[in-house]
């Protein structure tokens, strides 16, 4: 029987846990750099044989329980548990698609930052709203509306992020967020397909089966007209419209990226005229 998406992702977790992290000890020569198989089972009250009929896809509807043990003994964030319920079947999953409409009041909202960058996209990482000076802070990219691809197809992206490979890490994380929520979006699929194809470092970052939604953190940008930027990213649902992002930038008050932030604005404002 075929491997599973959910025998795939506890190989991968499995694989990410070191002995010293699950409390086992260490001795002797070790032919994995994570977890055995039969240690993945003994964390989590399981048979080895039971286990590993779930990473080779000859069982596929564990328990709650089950699920809920191996997410304890693999170590995983909530975000990665609720992915690993979800691949076992065990929470809804949505089927509804990639919404392309953005609700007018978030709209009317977004233009009224003007130092604030905010971009709302969706599951498969289209960008379908910014506001004025999102538009100026990313004016590079306004050829291509999709984050993943920038990131990982332009050239110049490598030195537009000032942590290139921590920015990469988090987006195929969230990625496979989205994806692990609607595998069966097109869309998402279309995404997915280009980029195993034309990113070496996204196919690789893809093995590795992380999923967690975005949160809170300090971002920094290389922008060719107002220099270094380290920015405070927030990220909210749009509750509106299931599926969609609004990630915010700020610069801490005072900073010289607040004062990098507000002449941004003013180009902004420049360059439409108003």
């Amino acid at each position: 029987m075929a491997a599973t998406e959910l025998g795939d992702y506890l190989r991968a977790r499995r694989g990410q846990v070191t002995p010293a992290e699950a409390g086992l000890p260490t001795i002797g020569l070790r032919r994995v750099s994570g977890l055995r198989r039969e240690e993945v089972a003994m964390l989590a009250g399981l048979s080895a044989d039971y286990y590993t009929r779930l990473e080779q896809g000859r069982e596929r509807t564990p328990s709650a329980q089950v699920v809920d043990a191996l997410a304890a003994a693999l170590r995983l964030s909530e975000d990665a548990r609720a992915h690993l319920f979800r691949l076992a079947g065990l929470s809804p999953r949505s089927h509804a698609g990639t919404s392309a409409r953005v609700d007018p009041a978030l709209l009317e909202l977004m233009s009224m930052w003007p130092h604030n960058p905010a971009l709302v996209y969706n599951r498969a990482y289209d960008v379908l709203a910014s506001n004025e000076i999102a538009d100026a802070m990313f004016s590079q990219w306004q050829h291509s509306k999709n984050l993943l691809h920038v990131v990982f197809t332009e050239p110049g992206a490598r030195s537009f992020y000032t942590d290139w490979a921590a920015v990469a890490r988090d987006a195929v994380a969230g990625f496979r967020h989205g994806y692990g929520q609607a595998p069966d979006d097109p869309r998402i699929r279309a995404v997915l397909t280009d980029l195993l194809g034309a990113s070496p470092e996204f196919a690789e970052l893809w093995t590795r089966h992380d999923a967690r939604r975005k949160s809170a953190r300090s971002k920094g940008f290389r922008h060719p007209e107002v220099g270094t930027l380290e920015l405070t990213m927030q990220t909210f649902d749009v509750r509106s419209s299931p599926g969609q992002e609004l990630v915010v930038y700020h610069a801490e008050a005072g900073s010289v990226s607040a004062e990098a932030l507000a002449l941004l604005g003013s180009l902004a404002v420049t360059q439409t005229g108003r």
